[in-house]
């Protein structure tokens, strides 16, 4: 089973307020195949992702966990102060990188998502930018 290389060096989730759910992902694949749960469980992406993940995504070079027939893709919803309630997709780590230099409080979640069989799953969530005081403000 193949894993994602971290975007960034070192132990991921090391940032203060990120999670990491690569151990989720491994029990979730590690039941699929031991026939715990079926393709319909963990092959249910929504079609507001497969669109993002089809024209709005960065293209990995690791296969599908679940079909193995094609790369997965990696998908970025920010959340965060003027973004739209359902969090607004960014195509690149530099898209996001320009949003951390933003004044609030934003959140990155990072999802792999599968065209073909429709397998996603969030990876991790990451805090961006940083949150202006008043008292920087004066």
């Amino acid at each position: 089973m193949s894993f994602l290389e971290p975007d960034i060096p070192g132990r991921p989730g090391s940032a203060p307020g990120s999670i990491d759910y690569r151990f989720a992902r491994r029990q979730t694949l590690h039941r699929f195949r031991a026939g715990e749960i079926g393709a319909d469980e963990v092959c249910d992406a929504q079609s507001e992702l497969m669109r993002v993940a089809l024209n709005c995504s960065q293209r990995s070079t690791a296969k599908c966990p679940v079909c193995a027939e094609r790369n997965i893709r990696i998908v970025r919803y920010v959340f965060g102060p003027r973004l739209p309630p359902g969090g607004r997709p960014v195509a690149s780590r530099r898209e996001v990188s320009m949003m951390a230099g933003r004044p609030g409080d934003f959140r990155c979640y990072t999802i792999e998502v599968c065209a073909g069989c429709r397998w996603n799953h969030l990876l991790q969530i990451e805090p961006i930018g940083s949150e202006k005081t008043v008292s920087d403000s004066k």
